[in-house]
């Protein structure tokens, strides 16, 4: 690596999670910019919507009503991409190849207040999400037929999001899907070569050098991952190693809750917004097998790039080559542990009343 500097010149680096790599320009960082960075007009939205297929009592768009919930409330989606009776059959002709794929799909409402996002709800309340994430891992994990549960957020209509009502959602599958494959695979090759894991060793290198280090806490990191792709991509890190999210102790869930709100918050503030965002709590598989070398995480792909209304899409190289970026991973780190951790929002009382 000689003469090289990874703040200047262009580099590729390894995501040593999938095996894959990652284009990094930092130099392109320096082109004139004449783009406005203006931000978006943000209407208030109330606590209830009547007409709000995720608030308490309302009915969905399947037809069934919601009860009228207080903390957390689960329900199998109407419109599953995944359902349990799906025939398991296979099809086959020359290179043509598909097989069947059972599953279950659940929408998470994380709160009734239509208006709140995971950064401006108290931590207790957030603890309660984190619960559900347990239960429902467990439960699903349970069943003979699923081997894998994807817990996921997509925040913001620019991620597909299609009700401003703050949800998640839960895919549990037959199938343990390719990304989690991935890690899988990388993370049990470096534990057979070492003894140890490869996110423990890779989060001990971060804490080290703190380049990448956006905030922690006693059981959790947050982080820029040094492979990251999105500009303000980021990674929740537990520094026990666990291989899922059941395995959290009571400290360990409230301290988990605690760094989910301040790096959303800090994402709010970077541009004064309610930051869109994919999250995806990524574990091991639920086929019963020990999987010791795997330790879960979180990872959070946002698409803004210099302002509330300036994006970044995977285009051109990216789609035909492999992913991009220009902003280095370590000034987005930069620029999210430098921004307040206070929500950006007024705390008026009315909306301190809603907490």
């Amino acid at each position: 690596m000689s003469g090289l500097s990874l703040h200047d010149h262009p580099h590729r680096r390894l995501n040593i999670l999938t095996g894959e790599w990652v284009l990094v320009s930092p130099h392109r960082t320096r082109r004139p910019w004449q783009g406005k960075l203006e931000k978006p007009v943000e209407a208030g939205r109330p606590a209830y919507d009547p007409h709000c297929y995720l608030c308490p009592g309302n009915q969905r768009a399947g037809g069934a009503a919601n009860p009228v919930y207080t903390g957390t409330f689960v329900f199998t989606n109407d419109f599953s991409a995944l359902l349990p009776d799906a025939p398991a059959g296979s099809y086959e002709q020359g290179l043509l190849m598909a097989e069947g794929e059972r599953g279950i799909c659940r929408v998470v409402c994380f709160s009734p207040n239509h208006a709140l996002t995971i950064p401006e709800m108290a931590v207790e309340d957030i603890v309660g999400v984190v619960e559900t994430w347990q239960r429902e891992y467990q439960e699903l994990g349970s069943l003979p037929f699923i081997n894998h549960v994807q817990i996921f957020e997509n925040k913001g209509e620019v991620m597909g999001c299609s009700n401003p009502h703050p949800h998640g959602q839960i895919w549990a599958q037959a199938s343990v899907p390719m990304e989690a494959l991935k890690k899988g695979r990388q993370q049990q090759a470096y534990f057979k070569k070492s003894g140890r894991s490869l996110l423990g060793d890779y989060l001990k290198q971060e804490l080290q050098l703190q380049e990448r280090i956006v905030l922690e806490n006693e059981h959790f990191a947050a982080l820029t991952p040094f492979w990251a792709v999105w500009p303000f991509e980021a990674m929740i890190v537990p520094r026990r190693h666990m291989q899922h999210i059941g395995q959290l102790g009571l400290e360990e869930k409230q301290a988990f809750a605690a760094i989910l709100q301040e790096l959303t918050i800090r994402y709010d503030n970077i541009f004064e917004t309610s930051f869109p965002y994919s999250m995806g709590i990524h574990q091991c598989p639920t086929d019963g097998a020990a999987h010791e070398a795997w330790r879960w995480h979180v990872s959070f792909y946002p698409p803004l790039l210099r302002s509330a209304t300036v994006k970044k899409f995977m285009v051109g190289y990216e789609m035909f080559g492999e992913p991009q970026r220009d902003i280095a991973v370590e000034k987005a780190a930069d620029m999210l542990r430098s921004v307040p951790a206070k929500h950006y929002k007024s705390l008026a009382p009315d909306n301190e009343a809603k907490r």
